[in-house]
């Protein structure tokens, strides 16, 4: 029975703050598309502020501005009022959060960004506010009710403010035609980074790591090459060194049936041609994308003359965390 009511409570807060979200689209008007403006446009920071739970989802937003391409950082009003207003400059752009706009640690440096002539966004619960009347922009956030039983704790009304956020950030996201490579760049750590960051040169073997056979090595030359480099292929050359075939652990297996004498029958007689390459510069995660399409587990990498200069295979992208 408890349990039950666990599930009943839950549920009517993801219904509450999915239709606070839903609300939302009304508020998608021209002062939303002001404000996207006014941060595509600044020369300088946005700084995000609010105290309390608006604090919170205030840095939250501050973050993924950040990471999307809009420099901004989050400041705490309280502390902004004690000097840290020195750190906004005439190009910058503050976004002041509070859901009841009388919020006084963020009234107390309005003045300031008053003067200094920055442009204030406000995102407040209520256009009526003193907050949403002194700003150069008011977007709001109101919701219906909050998903707190008691209409006390901020629930639907963060989800909210959190949510618009995400939205200007996106917006102007795409506007400013951040890329995957931008993104990539302010994220360097992780698995994502190396996913988006990562090139080929960084984890392809090279040197005498790379299994090469020349035309005239036989097929038993040429499993022994496999076995001693270990990636279940083995590059074959012509005798200037460029690129002929390559030849793999499912050549081996697709040639079983044809009875070949493996000790006199010439690797060029069964070698692939026109196999797929990369270059060293390509990113990791372009050559995964190739891979996956062309349903091959390894990949020779060659250089201008379409000599091989490194090999790798899916393994290696596993190990590197891209795949």
């Amino acid at each position: 029975m408890v349990f039950e009511t666990f599930r009943a409570q839950a549920l009517q807060v993801l219904r509450i703050e999915a239709e606070a979200v839903r609300q939302l689209e009304q508020y998608l008007n021209a002062d939303f598309e002001h404000a996207c403006q006014l941060i595509l446009q600044a020369k300088g920071k946005v700084i995000v502020s609010g105290i309390g739970k608006s604090g919170h989802i205030a840095n939250k937003i501050a973050a993924t501005l950040a990471s999307t391409g809009t420099p901004a950082f989050f400041v705490h009003p309280g502390e902004a009022s004690h000097g840290d207003l020195g750190m906004l400059s005439a190009n910058d752009i503050v976004i002041a959060i509070s859901n009841s706009g009388e919020t006084s640690e963020v009234l107390t440096i309005v003045p300031v960004i008053k003067r200094l002539g920055i442009p204030l966004i406000a995102m407040t619960g209520k256009p009526e506010s003193t907050l949403a009347k002194l700003a150069d922009v008011h977007i709001c956030v109101a919701v219906t009710q909050e998903a707190c039983p008691l209409g006390l704790a901020p629930t639907a009304s963060t989800t909210a403010t959190l949510a618009m956020g995400d939205a200007i950030a996106v917006a102007v996201l795409d506007a400013r035609g951040f890329s995957a490579d931008d993104f990539a760049l302010s994220h360097p750590g992780g698995s994502l980074g190396r996913k988006l960051l990562l090139r080929l040169e960084d984890l392809m073997h090279q040197g005498d790591l790379v299994p090469i056979v020349t035309r005239q090595a036989t097929i038993k030359d040429a499993l022994l090459e496999i076995s001693k480099k270990g990636l279940g292929m083995t590059t074959i050359v012509n005798n200037d060194g460029s690129l002929a075939g390559i030849f793999t652990d499912g050549d081996l297996r697709r040639i079983l049936d044809q009875r070949l004498d493996i000790h006199t029958t010439l690797i060029e007689q069964v070698m692939t041609v026109n196999c797929i390459t990369a270059k060293a510069d390509m990113l990791a995660a372009e050559a995964l994308n190739i891979m996956q399409q062309k349903k091959i587990n390894g990949l020779v990498i060659v250089d201008a003359t379409r000599k091989p200069i490194g090999a790798m295979n899916m393994h290696d992208l596993l190990k590197a965390g891209v795949l």
